[in-house]
């Protein structure tokens, strides 16, 4: 869970005053984004009543906002600007968020992008085939479990948003990493790994649309790069954790 803390701040602005109060705070969001306490921000306004507005600031604590922001040299140029409007607030608290959350379908995720299952089954068969075949990658797999590309297709799906099928078959994220712990994987084996995956993806038909192979790429580029540090003498086994979920990240699917 994010340590992240969200503070809301609900405004009753009188319609006669709200161009001068989007004006004050259109500056005031300067010191915000100076600030390295403050995650992200956003101003609403009511749909169903103009003089209702909320401020939705996200901090890396409410210490870091308090201590931190509050007392930097950032903080009085801010209140100066929003302090004509303090006394129409009508709440000022801190949120921390919970385990109910989520995200809606209105984005398809990139396992449902991808193809789904089906889609990654493929990807995995035509990568495998090609490691066996690859003098710099073959001794790696030397002692490779009939069924390996079948589960690494479902922890594939299960990265970029498909059903949780590895964590509850295989063991979830610390069981992948003890696959890679004492392997001794190089760079360029590890470059190796990224391009015959790319080429096996051609040959899967997964989408080649720029924003689904960006996505695709980063994840691979992150996650080969961890697998080269767990594979290290020197490595530390993570603490349990979730498998990581991949999603679209600057740019979301080009949908027309």
């Amino acid at each position: 869970m994010t340590a992240h803390t969200v503070e809301y701040i609900r405004y009753r602005i009188p319609e006669q005053k709200s161009a001068e109060f989007l004006a004050a705070y259109t500056r005031a969001a300067a010191q915000l984004a100076a600030s390295p306490h403050c995650v992200d921000y956003e101003l609403a306004r009511c749909e169903d009543d103009f003089e209702h507005f909320i401020l939705r600031i996200t901090w890396t604590s409410t210490q870091d906002h308090l201590e931190g922001f509050r007392e930097s040299e950032l903080f009085p140029d801010f209140l100066a600007e929003i302090r004509p409007y303090i006394p129409h607030i009508q709440e000022m608290r801190h949120y921390k968020p919970t385990t109910v959350r989520g995200a809606g379908a209105s984005v398809p995720t990139l396992y449902a992008w991808a193809g789904g299952a089906e889609a990654f089954a493929r990807l995995t068969s035509a990568f495998y085939d090609k490691v066996l075949k690859d003098d710099l990658l073959a001794p790696l797999f030397a002692d490779l479990d009939p069924a390996h590309a079948e589960h690494v297709a479902l922890w594939l799906g299960e990265v970029f948003g498909g059903p949780p099928a590895y964590s509850e078959t295989q063991g979830g994220h610390g069981h992948m990493v003890a696959k890679h712990m004492g392997r001794g994987i190089t760079e360029p084996q590890r470059r190796r790994w990224v391009n015959l995956i790319q080429d096996a993806a051609d040959e899967a038909g997964l989408p080649t649309d720029a924003e689904f192979r960006s996505a695709f790429l980063a994840y691979v580029e992150w996650g080969t790069r961890l697998a080269v540090y767990f594979s290290g003498p020197d490595a530390v086994p993570p603490a349990e954790q979730p498998v990581p979920r991949w999603n679209w990240g600057v740019m979301p699917p080009y949908q027309g």
